[in-house]
Order: structure tokens, then C-alpha cells, then sequence
């Protein structure tokens, strides 16, 4: 029967250098480096991930606008704490800056180092007027006709130009449409003294004389003011042997009547 040998393992091999420390050195070093280690101060651990703390932040940004430009600049939110009571504001900056969820009622909109009083105010977008309601259902439509090249409302864009985008519609009683649709123009009004002493305007008004729908000419082919300005513009136009107004405007179409294709003389009594 062959006896199975077991290969030695590294322990068991003695060094061959005859360098082996004995049982009692080995426990002489363990010991040695215990005590060290227990002499050693070890570093505490922290018990929160938190990067940033409601002392520091009060400490270092005493304002709301000092504290909502440093979240800016930390982490591109814009905040808004102005006015906040002041646990709140600070819980809020320490929350966005350690990257948790907040109140979306606490997000501005405006770059914290852009001061609004040295802006020009911008008026409000104006409202488009309603569409005129003698007009006939839109179902009605026959045809309309669009033109970018009607002259602009303002005087001073008329005067470099500018021009307006205009909707004609006519519907099957004859009745004649139309509506401004822009493009809508920002335009500086007045001058004041900012307080860097440079002159800028006083405001920004829109621009865009967007008018709805109004009526052009009547059903019985009577025209308003503003329709005989604009039939007498649109009939200067040429285009051929005739102009734009008479051409792509007021058309005339004939009522397709599948029937008289069958029976053009109308004379099949079934069908009435």
C-alpha cells in the first residue's frame, strides 16, 4: 500500500538562510506593536455625510443674498430666501448644497447677482383683442390669402421698413376678414439716469399691433376704414394682368354641385 505524502507547506519549510525567529521573539514584536498601536490617537468618525452644516453657513453668509450666491455658484440653483425666516432659509441652502430635495416654491428664477433695479423693465406681452363677433362661424371659411408684406402699424418700424404678417379670410357670404399676426417688436420708451450715471430707457413695451380677426368688408360688400386702406394697398400690388386684392382675396368661387354632373339640365325628379 503507498503512503500519501503530504507536501509541507510554507510554514512548515525552515528558512534557508537558518533565520528563523523562535516562538519567543515573534511574541516580543506582537506585543511591541500593540502597544504602539494603543498609544496611537486615532481620528474620529464622523457621524454624519454631510458636507456643509447650518453653523457654517450662518457663520460665513449673514444675507440671503450672500447665501443664494454661494448655493449659485456651488451647485447652479438659483434660490429664493430673501425674506425666509432664517432656520428655514439656512435648512434650505444646507439641504440644496448636501444635495437633498426641497420646497419647489423655494426656486427662484433670477441669477442671484443680476439686481433687478438695474434693469429696464420689460410691459407685460399684451393681450390679442377677440376675434369680432359678427363674423361668420369659421366652418364658413372660403378662402383666405397670407401676406408678410403688408406695411408695419408703428410708425417709427413703418418708417425703417419693417413690415407685418397679415391674414385675409373671406367665407361663403362674402364677408371679408382680417388679423395682424405679428411679429411681435420690442421697443425702447423714454430715458432715464441709472445709478452708474449712464443714460438707458425708462422701459421695454412690445411691439405687434396683433389685432384678431376683424372685419374687412361687411356681407352686404360694404367696406369699414380699415378695409378701404387695405383693399386700396392690396390692389396695388400687380400680379399680371390684375392685382393681389382682386386675384388671392376677394374670390369668387361657383358652388360644385355633384349633381348637374348627371344631370345638368335638372330634370331627374328623383332626386328633388
Amino acid at each position: 500500500m503507498t503512503k500519501k505524502i503530504q507536501s509541507p507547506t510554507p510554514t512548515d519549510v525552515e528558512s534557508p538562510w537558518g533565520d528563523d525567529p523562535t516562538t519567543e521573539e515573534i511574541l516580543e514584536v506582537a506585543n511591541t506593536i500593540a502597544g504602539i498601536e494603543s498609544k496611537t490617537p486615532k481620528t474620529p468618525k464622523s457621524t454624519s455625510n454631510a458636507e456643509y452644516d447650518l453653523e457654517g453657513l450662518m457663520t460665513d453668509f449673514p444675507t440671503a443674498k450672500e447665501l443664494e450666491r454661494f448655493v449659485f455658484d456651488e451647485t447652479g440653483v438659483v434660490l429664493n430666501l430673501k425674506g425666509r425666516a432664517n432656520k428655514l432659509k439656512y435648512q434650505t441652502a444646507m439641504d440644496v448644497l448636501n444635495g437633498e430635495d426641497i420646497d419647489p416654491k423655494l426656486i427662484g428664477s433670477d441669477n442671484p447677482y443680476i439686481d433687478r433695479a438695474d434693469m429696464v423693465p420689460v410691459e407685460p406681452f399684451p393681450e390679442i383683442p377677440p376675434r369680432d363677433p359678427t363674423l361668420p362661424p369659421e366652418s364658413e371659411l372660403q378662402n383666405y390669402f397670407f401676406s408678410p408684406f403688408v406695411p408695419h402699424p408703428d410708425p417709427d418700424f413703418r418708417a425703417v421698413g419693417k413690415k407685418c404678417h397679415c391674414t385675409f379670410r373671406k367665407y361663403n357670404d362674402g364677408t371679408i376678414s382680417y388679423e395682424i399676426n405679428g411679429p411681435w417688436e420690442k421697443k425702447e420708451h423714454g430715458t432715464k439716469i441709472d445709478k452708474y450715471g449712464r443714460e438707458r430707457p425708462e422701459i421695454i413695451k412690445w411691439i405687434g399691433a396683433c389685432t384678431g380677426e376683424q372685419t374687412v368688408q361687411r356681407e352686404d360688400g360694404t367696406l369699414t376704414p380699415v378695409g378701404r386702406r387695405l383693399r386700396t394697398m392690396m390692389q396695388s400690388m400687380r400680379i399680371n394682368a390684375g392685382n393681389i386684392w382682386d386675384t388671392f382675396v376677394d374670390r369668387d368661387f361657383g358652388q360644385f354641385n355633384s349633381e348637374a354632373i348627371v344631370d345638368p339640365w335638372g330634370t331627374d325628379t328623383r332626386s328633388n
